[in-house]
């Protein structure tokens, strides 16, 4: 009887059902009253005794393992019967496909854009890894800026010789003195991308944001071309009832220089932490370029001047969609993103 056990248990080991009515045949086969496996029940009572322990337990078993045998291969075939109706049936509904969305400072930065391009602004685009030159010498930073210092850059290559520093960009403003190194004016261009600043973090601000950098050099240019282009800015952006206001302020690239707020749409000028409980919220900095600016970058301040201005776009988000913590934009949280799936 253990070979006719040892036989039985490698033929089901080998077992393959290529359809129901086959499968059907193994189990009136192994496990029907007729079958091999519960005749070799009735044969037990001719065992000795002494050897009934152990045939006993090679019977369990097989007849477990037959069952189980007889299971998965029902299963199989059930599943794959499923999957050729499934493949066949045109009037079944369609499964619903899960759709990314665009981040929303992807969103929120081409609408900035979009608005300038519409009035003629062209795009550039730099390295995030800046010279001194670049990131702060052509810009008028004196040697003893605080910005040079480490509380502020992240510096790769820091030097007491401060014209051989390597940094990550403060601001996209760098862009713009590579622009204007290269092109001769008439130059209207704006400089997205990523900066970087050594910052605590809070709800407010991140040491990784975005930012939105413009320039326009041209002969004849003014502080009421630069008023005027960002009256339009914001209130294509932010609508029509948009309240703003200028206040003086101090760039070491730009004079004069005034900061811009809007009436902040969070808290509908009542306060709240976005806005310091001010009810007004700074968007961007902006002024005229300084005539050294221009000088320093081969362009003649005597026939030519020029309007800057910068903003960031985490916090224009911020003000668009309610958004109350910057970090959000940084946590990659899906909860979060997939708000943005209708933004498309």
């Amino acid at each position: 009887m253990k070979d006719k056990i040892i036989q039985l248990r490698e033929e089901l080991d080998r077992l393959v059902a290529e359809n129901h009515e086959q499968l059907e045949q193994f189990r009136i086969r192994f496990l029907s009253k007729k079958g091999v496996i519960p005749g070799l029940f009735s044969e037990f009572r001719n065992v000795a005794p002494d050897q009934r322990r152990e045939i006993g337990q090679a019977l369990n078993l097989l007849k477990q393992k037959a069952v189980e045998k007889i299971a998965a291969l029902k299963d199989q075939l059930d599943r794959s019967s499923i999957r050729d109706k499934t493949e066949t049936d045109l009037s079944r509904p369609a499964e619903e496909i899960s759709i990314g969305s665009r981040h929303p400072i992807s969103l929120v930065k081409d609408r900035i854009t979009g608005i300038f391009q519409n009035i003629g602004f062209n795009i550039s685009d730099g390295p995030e890894i800046e010279d001194d030159w670049h990131n702060f010498s052509a810009l008028n930073f004196p040697p003893d800026h605080p910005a040079r210092d480490m509380q502020d850059t992240f510096f790769i290559e820091k030097s007491e010789d401060y014209q051989k520093q390597v940094a990550l960009r403060t601001h996209t403003s760098s862009v713009q003195v590579r622009v204007m190194e290269t092109t001769k004016p008439p130059i209207r261009t704006l400089s997205p991308g990523r900066v970087f600043r050594n910052e605590a973090i809070s709800a407010r601000s991140h040491c990784i944001f975005h930012q939105v950098e413009g320039l326009y050099v041209d002969k004849g240019v003014s502080f009421a071309d630069l008023k005027q282009t960002l009256f339009y800015f914001a209130r294509e952006m932010f609508g029509e009832e948009t309240e703003i206001r200028f206040r003086p302020s101090y760039f070491p690239f730009t004079e004069p220089s005034a900061e811009m707020d809007i009436s902040c749409n969070i808290c509908n000028g009542e306060g709240c932490n976005v806005c310091k409980y001010s009810g007004w919220l700074e968007i961007m900095g902006c002024g005229m370029v300084d005539p050294a600016v221009l000088k320093n970058c081969g362009i003649d301040p005597e026939t030519y001047s020029g309007y800057a201005f910068g903003m960031g776009v985490e916090r224009i988000a911020m003000m668009l969609y309610s958004v109350r913590d910057i970090r959000y934009f940084f946590e990659n949280d899906q909860r979060f993103l997939k708000q943005f799936t209708s933004a498309l």
